[in-house]
Formats: C-alpha cells, structure tokens, sequence
C-alpha cells in the first residue's frame, strides 16, 4: 500500500481533572480533533465528554469509538487501525494525561509502526514529568516503576529495593497507586524507606487543589495529609 494514502495515528493527551482543557492544553489538541471523527480510547464516556467540552461544536453522532483497555483481545488491536488503512486519520485518548504513558495506547502505536502509519504525538500534561519537574530531584537520571505489589512485605522489599537504586545509581524513582490506596501506602512508605531518604507527593496536579511538597521521611512522619482518591505521583531519592 501506498504510504501516502494511509491515515496519520494521533496521540491526543486531555486533562488530568475536570478544569477547563484550554487552560492546560494548546490549541493543537482542539484543532486535531476538529478534522478527527475516529478515535481509540480508554473510556468512551470520558473521551466524549472531553471532546464535548474542547469541542463543543463537534457533532457527536459522527464520533466512531473503539475501546482499548486490559479487557481487550490481542486480536482487535490491527482492526482498530482499519480506518488509517482507508485513509483516515485516528486519535487516541487516555483516560487522563498522555496515551502510552501509563496508560493504553502503546500497543496500537507499536503496530502503527509496524504498519508504516505515521505516528504524532501532541503536546499535554504528563503528571509524571510535571511531578518530576516540580521535586527538585534527579531529573537526568530517573526510572517510572508504575504501581507497587500490594501485599506488605512485598511491596517493602519493592521501596528498600527502589531506596537502594536510588542511592546506587543517583536515580530518581517514580511511582503511583491506585488513589483509594494512596494513604495506606504512604504509611508503608514511611515505615520501610530511611529517615534522609527525600519523599516527593504530587497529588491533584494542575487542578485547584494542587499539592507538591517534598521533603525527608523524617518530616513527613510530623505532617498530616489526605490523599484518599486524589490522583497522586509520589518520588524518592537517596543521596
């Protein structure tokens, strides 16, 4: 197939909350989904409610949707690009922030590749790097470890195992949990890393009720905070 006649695959980040998309998000996002009818996304409701409010005028009955989430068949994956092998152009949306980056998405960009379909991804808020950026850590040197075991002794040996890279390798390490558990997991935290190890919590990022803070675990045990369901990134490093 001619290269020129496939679709172009957009990688279209939103918002991390409920502000308003212009406030966080450049005019090329509203622009791309202007021309764009057909979407791959993590959750249909939340992509149409996205592009309803950065998109108001965008008729919704044109919108095609295809789901991409841990429930989906390997085998509906090359079909979802079917509208770029016709010459259309597709976005894909996350749930919130950027697709691909602890999120969905990299497995249809991967096959995109393959595919010879022009991959585009557009400029949006990654709370991983807006918390990286606002720690005051290592941001030459960093790893993102995604979620913790669950299980306490495991997920212990996981935060003495990430300390210790940390001090070895003077890398920053990056990591979330699903919010309901964040409180629970800031106790482990506290009790598994050293006194002079620096904690970074980034919790509600570029929403009204933003918190970054970081400070020593040592401070952290004389300080009260709630991150029950607050979207939250939290970061350490060992000198």
């Amino acid at each position: 197939m001619n290269v020129l006649s496939l679709g172009k695959l957009y990688l279209i980040p939103i918002t991390l909350g409920d502000n308003e998309p212009l406030e966080v998000l450049p005019l090329t996002v509203k622009s791309t989904i202007e021309f764009i009818d057909d979407y791959i996304v993590e959750n249909e409701k939340t992509a149409r409610k996205f592009i309803k409010s950065i998109c108001p005028e965008k008729v919704q009955a044109t919108l095609r949707l295809s789901t991409l989430n841990k429930h989906t068949a390997i085998t509906e994956h090359k079909q979802m690009l079917q509208p770029c092998f016709q010459g259309k152009n597709i976005g894909i949306m996350s749930e919130s922030g950027c697709p691909g980056v602890a999120d969905p998405g990299a497995v249809i960009v991967k096959l995109a590749h393959e595919n010879g379909i022009q991959v585009i991804p557009l400029v949006g808020p990654s709370s991983i790097l807006l918390a990286l950026m606002a720690s005051g850590m290592n941001g030459q040197s960093f790893a993102f470890n995604g979620y913790l075991p669950i299980e306490k002794s495991e997920k212990k040996s996981a935060l003495k195992n990430l300390e210790k890279l940390s001090s070895d390798k003077n890398q920053t390490q990056i990591f979330i949990e699903t919010p309901y558990r964040n409180n629970k997991l800031l106790e482990d935290i506290l009790q598994a890393l050293q006194p002079n190890t620096h904690l970074c919590i980034a919790a509600d990022i570029t929403l009204d009720t933003e918190y970054i803070k970081t400070l020593r675990v040592q401070d952290w045990k004389k300080t009260t905070i709630d991150l029950h369901n607050r979207p939250t990134i939290f970061i350490l490093h060992k000198h």
